[in-house]
Protein backbone atom coordinates (compact mmCIF):
# COMPACT_ATOMS: atom_id res chain seq x y z
CA UNK A 1 0.00 0.00 0.00
CA UNK A 2 2.79 2.42 0.88
CA UNK A 3 4.44 1.80 -2.49
CA UNK A 4 2.23 4.54 -3.95
CA UNK A 5 4.57 7.11 -2.33
CA UNK A 6 7.77 5.61 -3.73
CA UNK A 7 9.75 6.71 -6.76
CA UNK A 8 9.98 4.25 -9.61
CA UNK A 9 13.42 3.71 -11.17
CA UNK A 10 14.23 6.02 -14.07
CA UNK A 11 17.14 6.90 -16.36
CA UNK A 12 16.82 10.65 -16.07
CA UNK A 13 18.49 13.21 -13.88
CA UNK A 14 16.00 14.67 -11.42
CA UNK A 15 16.23 18.18 -10.05
CA UNK A 16 13.81 19.77 -7.59
CA UNK A 17 12.80 23.39 -7.16
CA UNK A 18 12.52 23.69 -3.40
CA UNK A 19 11.61 26.54 -1.10
CA UNK A 20 8.88 28.70 0.40
CA UNK A 21 5.77 29.80 -1.43
CA UNK A 22 6.01 32.65 -3.92
CA UNK A 23 9.74 32.27 -4.62
CA UNK A 24 9.59 31.56 -8.36
CA UNK A 25 9.71 27.76 -8.40
CA UNK A 26 6.99 27.22 -11.00
CA UNK A 27 8.28 29.96 -13.30
CA UNK A 28 11.79 28.52 -13.21
CA UNK A 29 10.53 24.93 -13.63
CA UNK A 30 8.77 25.90 -16.84
CA UNK A 31 11.79 27.86 -18.11
CA UNK A 32 14.15 24.95 -17.47
CA UNK A 33 11.87 22.39 -19.10
CA UNK A 34 11.58 24.65 -22.15
CA UNK A 35 15.34 25.26 -22.27
CA UNK A 36 16.15 21.54 -22.12
CA UNK A 37 13.19 20.52 -24.28
CA UNK A 38 12.17 18.18 -21.50
CA UNK A 39 9.27 17.75 -19.11
CA UNK A 40 8.48 19.33 -15.77
CA UNK A 41 6.42 17.92 -12.95
CA UNK A 42 3.93 20.53 -11.73
CA UNK A 43 3.07 20.93 -8.07
CA UNK A 44 0.14 18.57 -7.51
CA UNK A 45 -0.82 20.34 -4.26
CA UNK A 46 -1.69 23.52 -6.18
CA UNK A 47 -4.38 21.83 -8.25
CA UNK A 48 -5.64 19.74 -5.33
CA UNK A 49 -5.84 22.64 -2.87
CA UNK A 50 -7.25 25.12 -5.38
CA UNK A 51 -10.07 22.67 -6.08
CA UNK A 52 -10.67 22.30 -2.35
CA UNK A 53 -10.71 26.07 -1.89
CA UNK A 54 -13.07 26.59 -4.85
CA UNK A 55 -15.48 23.87 -3.71
CA UNK A 56 -15.37 24.16 0.09
CA UNK A 57 -13.60 27.45 0.88
CA UNK A 58 -11.17 25.42 3.01
CA UNK A 59 -7.39 25.44 3.05
CA UNK A 60 -5.02 22.54 3.56
CA UNK A 61 -5.66 20.25 6.52
CA UNK A 62 -3.49 17.39 7.84
CA UNK A 63 -5.73 14.80 6.14
CA UNK A 64 -4.88 16.34 2.76
CA UNK A 65 -1.15 15.66 2.99
CA UNK A 66 -1.09 11.96 2.08
CA UNK A 67 -3.40 12.42 -0.93
CA UNK A 68 -1.17 15.30 -2.03
CA UNK A 69 1.97 13.17 -1.60
CA UNK A 70 0.38 10.28 -3.50
CA UNK A 71 -0.68 12.57 -6.35
CA UNK A 72 2.74 14.24 -6.53
CA UNK A 73 4.75 11.03 -6.75
CA UNK A 74 2.27 9.46 -9.19
CA UNK A 75 2.71 12.47 -11.48
CA UNK A 76 6.49 12.39 -11.09
CA UNK A 77 6.69 8.66 -11.87
CA UNK A 78 4.48 9.09 -14.94
CA UNK A 79 6.46 12.03 -16.33
CA UNK A 80 9.87 10.48 -15.56
CA UNK A 81 9.05 7.85 -18.20
CA UNK A 82 8.86 10.58 -20.84
CA UNK A 83 12.53 11.63 -20.66
CA UNK A 84 15.96 10.09 -20.47
CA UNK A 85 17.71 13.41 -19.91
CA UNK A 86 16.39 15.77 -17.23
CA UNK A 87 13.20 15.87 -15.19
CA UNK A 88 12.39 19.21 -13.58
CA UNK A 89 10.30 18.76 -10.43
CA UNK A 90 8.41 21.81 -9.19
CA UNK A 91 8.34 20.19 -5.73
CA UNK A 92 8.84 16.87 -3.95
CA UNK A 93 7.63 15.06 -0.84
CA UNK A 94 10.37 16.66 1.28
CA UNK A 95 8.72 20.02 0.59
CA UNK A 96 5.38 18.60 1.73
CA UNK A 97 7.10 17.38 4.90
CA UNK A 98 8.46 20.88 5.62
CA UNK A 99 5.01 22.39 5.20
CA UNK A 100 3.46 19.72 7.39
CA UNK A 101 5.87 20.46 10.21
CA UNK A 102 5.53 24.24 9.79
CA UNK A 103 1.73 24.25 9.77
CA UNK A 104 0.87 21.36 12.10
CA UNK A 105 2.91 21.83 15.28
CA UNK A 106 6.03 20.11 14.04
CA UNK A 107 4.25 16.89 13.10
CA UNK A 108 4.39 14.85 9.93
CA UNK A 109 2.62 11.62 9.01
CA UNK A 110 5.16 8.76 9.35
CA UNK A 111 4.40 7.50 5.82
CA UNK A 112 4.98 10.94 4.31
CA UNK A 113 8.18 11.35 6.32
CA UNK A 114 9.49 7.92 5.30
CA UNK A 115 9.13 8.55 1.57
CA UNK A 116 10.15 12.20 1.78
CA UNK A 117 13.48 10.93 3.13
CA UNK A 118 13.79 7.81 0.93
CA UNK A 119 13.02 9.34 -2.47
CA UNK A 120 16.15 10.80 -4.03
CA UNK A 121 17.07 13.55 -6.49
CA UNK A 122 20.31 14.58 -8.13
CA UNK A 123 20.08 18.21 -7.07
CA UNK A 124 17.84 20.67 -5.24
CA UNK A 125 17.53 24.32 -6.21
CA UNK A 126 16.66 26.21 -3.04
CA UNK A 127 14.83 29.38 -4.07
CA UNK A 128 15.55 32.43 -1.96
CA UNK A 129 12.96 34.94 -0.76
CA UNK A 130 14.30 37.87 -2.81
CA UNK A 131 11.36 37.67 -5.22
CA UNK A 132 8.27 39.85 -4.72
CA UNK A 133 5.43 38.25 -2.78
CA UNK A 134 2.45 37.38 -5.01
CA UNK A 135 -0.80 36.74 -3.17
CA UNK A 136 -3.32 34.13 -4.30
CA UNK A 137 -6.03 31.94 -2.76
CA UNK A 138 -3.52 29.47 -1.30
CA UNK A 139 -0.57 31.56 -0.14
CA UNK A 140 -0.81 32.76 3.43
CA UNK A 141 2.56 33.48 5.03
CA UNK A 142 3.92 36.74 3.60
CA UNK A 143 5.27 37.80 7.00
CA UNK A 144 6.93 34.43 7.71
CA UNK A 145 9.17 34.25 4.65
CA UNK A 146 12.46 34.27 6.58
CA UNK A 147 11.35 31.51 8.99
CA UNK A 148 9.98 29.41 6.13
CA UNK A 149 13.16 29.82 4.10
CA UNK A 150 15.21 28.72 7.11
CA UNK A 151 12.97 25.67 7.59
CA UNK A 152 13.55 24.62 3.97
CA UNK A 153 17.30 25.19 4.11
CA UNK A 154 17.62 23.38 7.45
CA UNK A 155 15.75 20.37 6.03
CA UNK A 156 18.21 20.10 3.13
CA UNK A 157 21.20 20.42 5.45
CA UNK A 158 19.83 18.00 8.05
CA UNK A 159 19.17 15.34 5.40
CA UNK A 160 22.44 15.97 3.52
CA UNK A 161 20.70 16.80 0.24
CA UNK A 162 22.81 18.35 -2.52
CA UNK A 163 21.55 21.86 -3.17
CA UNK A 164 22.32 25.17 -4.81
CA UNK A 165 20.90 28.42 -3.48
CA UNK A 166 19.22 30.46 -6.21
CA UNK A 167 19.09 34.22 -5.68
CA UNK A 168 18.58 37.19 -7.93
CA UNK A 169 16.22 37.97 -10.77
CA UNK A 170 14.65 35.41 -13.11
CA UNK A 171 17.51 35.64 -15.62
CA UNK A 172 20.22 35.17 -12.97
CA UNK A 173 18.43 32.20 -11.43
CA UNK A 174 17.92 30.57 -14.82
CA UNK A 175 21.59 31.02 -15.76
CA UNK A 176 22.79 29.53 -12.47
CA UNK A 177 20.41 26.56 -12.75
CA UNK A 178 21.45 25.89 -16.37
CA UNK A 179 25.16 25.83 -15.44
CA UNK A 180 24.45 23.32 -12.67
CA UNK A 181 22.24 21.10 -14.82
CA UNK A 182 24.76 21.18 -17.67
CA UNK A 183 27.38 19.84 -15.24
CA UNK A 184 25.03 17.05 -14.17
CA UNK A 185 24.31 16.12 -17.79
CA UNK A 186 28.01 16.16 -18.65
CA UNK A 187 28.79 13.90 -15.68
CA UNK A 188 26.02 11.50 -16.76
CA UNK A 189 27.68 11.07 -20.17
Amino acid sequence: MEEKYKQEPSNCIKVVLFGPESTGKTTLSRQLARYYNSVWVPEYAREYLQKKWNNERKTCEPDDLLPIAKGQIKLENKLAKKTDSILICDTDLLETKVYSEAYYSGSCDPILEKYALENTYNLYFLTYIDTPWEADDLRDKPKDRVQMFEAFQNELIKNKRPYILLKGNKKERLETAIKCIDRLLKDKE
